[in-house]
């Protein structure tokens, strides 16, 4: 008699191929393709129809819950940095200070401090031409400047909140938000740093394409200084950081209060945001409420799918396939290592790196005893691995690696050479980080 285990694996794995096809051979939105699959699989598993669709209604709300108001407000305050030129005057500082001659690291450490609250895609696009232009002033590679500005835009996309990846990992896994983005930049910093040194290392030969797209970032008359670009972006860091490590849940003073409710993810993000528009020539109704209008459409996109996510990791649990896993894997030895390889084995075969830790979390939350990590510091190393899983491979199939070769004029051979395999360097590095991490924690 066939093990229930491996009739439920075969249903697994029939099911993320056909995320896979879906999502890269046919073009379906990843909702779409998550919530097929998630009915089918539902429905394979012999669960009632009825019951699979009151499943996935309550993983959607649950997400939603969890990180509705992070994502929307994460997205309205990365766009308000682009679109007031704080993200080029935050580049133009560090420039300055480093100096042309350091052109390449200057833009792994602008695409680090940016990328913390834009997505990668957007703030490649927009600190592209930047970066074009200092490679020919410095007469460097485009392709070691474009990958450096990559990486460092990459490092903190997979690994830091309010990223959707990291952030739908950390609600799903039951991680604090706060504990995820100060170790997440520790774990970042040395993924950034191998990104660039082999940029520079293998970049330096790479062709410049011809088909470059260029884009204008939208910056008003009026310019920042650098205190003003950053504080928006560095205050609600610290007030979540402050949040995670000062205030316990036992506490009931009215102090630990208060550094509760600013601390609290969503609330420090609309300081941020607030911050953005203090000062004169900041508060023109019809350019905020363009701006206010366009992260809602941009962070729906985006809700959508970690929802759909979410109702497809229900389902997932629902069909108790963990139950079965450590009876024929030594899940007991693996520890981190199965996270890192499973969000890995996702990320190389549909491109998504939000797609591969959505799915990699939930099929991981209930292993998680079996892995011995179901402490609280092993949740937050377990998230950190899927995280640098989700690095790795980024190719063909990943829409962020034509990006960088349109807007970053990389060819499509010099792209696989450097950018594609700085990916796997910042993934190997992200998995040794959390080891060590592991070590002392």
């Amino acid at each position: 008699m066939i093990h229930p285990f491996y009739i439920q694996l075969a249903l697994l794995l029939s099911g993320i191929a056909l995320i896979v096809y879906l999502t890269t051979r046919l073009k379906v939105h990843p909702f779409f393709a998550l919530s097929l699959v998630s009915v089918l699989l539902g429905i394979g598993a012999q669960l009632p129809a009825t019951e699979v669709l009151g499943i996935m209604k309550d993983g959607f709300g649950q997400v939603m819950k969890s990180l509705g108001f992070i994502i929307v407000l994460g997205t309205t305050l990365g766009i308000i940095l682009e679109r007031t030129g704080r993200t080029t005057a935050i580049a133009n500082f560090i420039l300055k200070r480093v100096g042309a001659r350091h052109a390449a690291f200057a833009m792994s450490i602008t695409g680090f401090i940016v990328g913390m609250p834009i997505f990668c895609d957007s703030g490649f696009i927009v600190l592209s031409g930047l970066g074009n232009s200092l490679a020919r002033k410095a007469g460097l590679a485009a392709a070691s400047v474009s990958v450096c500005l990559a990486t460092g835009l990459y490092a903190v996309h997979c690994l830091i909140p309010p990223h959707p990846g990291a952030a739908a990992a950390a609600g799903i896994i039951g991680v604090d938000f706060g504990r995820v983005l100060l170790f997440g930049v520790l774990v970042a910093l040395p993924a950034m740093l191998v990104g660039y040194g082999w940029a520079v290392y293998a970049g330096k030969s790479a062709a410049f394409s011809e088909e470059t797209e260029s884009v204008e970032a939208k910056i008003p008359a009026k310019h920042y200084n650098v205190l003003s670009s950053l504080l928006p972006l560095l205050v609600p860091i610290f007030l979540i950081g402050l949040k995670s490590f000062l205030v316990k849940p036992t506490q009931t003073s009215s102090f630990a209060q208060a550094l509760a409710f600013v601390g609290d993810p969503s609330i420090a993000l609309v300081i941020g945001i607030v911050l953005c528009f203090i000062g004169k020539g900041n508060r023109d109704r019809e350019t905020v409420s363009v701006i206010l209008r366009e992260a809602v459409e941009k962070s729906g996109g985006i809700l959508v799918i970690i929802g759909a996510g979410g109702a497809f990791g229900h389902v997932l649990a629902a069909t108790k396939i963990g139950d079965h896993f450590s009876d024929v894997l030594p899940l007991q030895h693996l520890g981190i290592l199965f996270p890192f390889l499973l969000t890995f084995l996702l990320k190389t075969a549909q491109g998504s790196s939000t797609v591969a830790i959505l799915t990699a979390a939930s099929l991981i939350f209930p292993l998680l005893p079996a892995l011995g990590m179901d402490t609280e510091n092993g949740k937050l190393l377990c998230v950190l691995a899927m995280g640098g899983g989700s690095m790795m491979i980024s190719h063909a199939n990943d829409a962020y690696f034509w990006v960088i070769s349109r807007f970053g004029g990389v060819a499509m051979e010099p792209m696989l050479k450097v950018y594609t395999v700085a990916t796997v360097g910042m993934g190997l590095t992200t998995l040794l980080m959390v080891y060590l991490l592991s070590l002392v924690l």
